[in-house]
Order: structure tokens, then sequence, then C-alpha cells
């Protein structure tokens, strides 16, 4: 596993760089070989945050993020999330390349070696069910009319076309209160 480690509001130490590599080294055994980790650690008033990424392909992306009022049992939380999630993954891949032959080369490089069973807790689901589909017309509008389309519905995102460039996007509530919009053709990467 190769770590990248990043502070906001705060001096990542060598003790929380350690912690962190020895919780989540643990884990290693889940995940291919030298596989990235991208490790942020944040301060906001009193709350300390652990934020872990690890792209597992070109399309999927681990992430786990924790807010406790103790460093380290975020980062504690974080190996807790990214273990469950991991667990579900490979559960889901299995299943998956028994159905599509597709799905077999990369639930491939995620198996575990036989005599390494790792036991999926009961309440894992065996399958995704979508319970509720809508259907709705996109309306082209700008940003700003997305959230407010979506603070009328009281919902915590919504899906638009944006009247600029006519591509579908995403507005959300993110947990500070601010929004967030997810633009696919947008190159700027902000947090």
């Amino acid at each position: 596993m190769k770590f990248t480690f990043t502070g906001k509001n705060l001096v990542v130490s060598q003790d929380m760089k350690d912690k962190t590599e020895k919780k989540i080294g643990r884990l290693e055994r889940l995940f291919p070989e030298n596989i990235d980790v991208f490790v942020t650690f944040s301060v906001v008033r009193s709350d300390n945050k652990v934020e872990v990424s690890i792209p597992l392909s070109n399309k999927r992306l681990l992430r786990a993020e924790v807010t406790a009022p103790d460093m380290y049992a975020a980062i504690d939380g974080a190996v807790d999330v990214l273990d469950k999630q991991m667990i579900k993954y490979k559960k889901r891949l299995k299943d998956k390349s028994r159905r599509d032959s597709s799905f077999k080369d990369e639930f491939r490089m995620f198996s575990l070696p036989e005599d390494d069973a790792v036991e999926v807790e009961d309440d894992v689901k065996d399958e995704i069910v979508i319970e509720r589909r809508k259907h709705f017309p996109l309306k082209p509008m700008d940003p700003e009319e997305a959230v407010m389309s979506m603070e009328m519905l009281g919902h915590s995102f919504f899906v638009f076309r944006h009247s600029g460039s006519d591509e579908i996007n995403v507005v959300y509530k993110r947990n500070q209160g601010t929004y967030g919009l997810i633009d696919p053709n947008d190159p700027i990467d902000e947090d």
C-alpha cells in the first residue's frame, strides 16, 4: 500500500501517519498489491475528520469519511467503514461475476486465497434492491435555480440540465451546510 497524507488546518504528525498505516495495513489482505491510499486529516472547530479514498480500479472508489472528537477515534472509525465496504464490494462482485463474465477479471483481482475466507455480516444484503423509480423531465436551469428547487422539495440533491452547457448536472447539500455541484465536463476539482 502506498499512502499519501494531507492535512487541512493541522500538521500531520508522524504518529498519526504511523497509526493510520498500521490500522489500514490490517486491511491489506483485502486489496490488490501496490494500491494507493489517500488520507486527509482535517480539523473544523472541535471536530476531527479523517477522509480515506482508495481507487480500486478506473471505475471504482472506496471512500470513508469519519468525524469524531478525537483524531485517533476518527481513524479507527474510518478503518471500520472501509472494512465493511470492501467486504460488501467483494460479495457483490462475486455475485455479479457469476452472472456476467465481464466482472470475472475484476473479481479475480480482488479475490482472496481459499483459506482466507471473509465472513459477511448478517446485515449485508445479497443484492442491491431499487425500491422506487422516478421519471421526470429535466428542464434547463442554472445551478442556483437548481439549488432553490432542491430546497423547495426538501431533498439533499437535485438532478438538472445545465442551461449553459445542456449537460446533466447534480447539485447537493454538503455536511457543512454549503452546496456542491457535480458537472461531468468541468475539469476543476474542488473539495
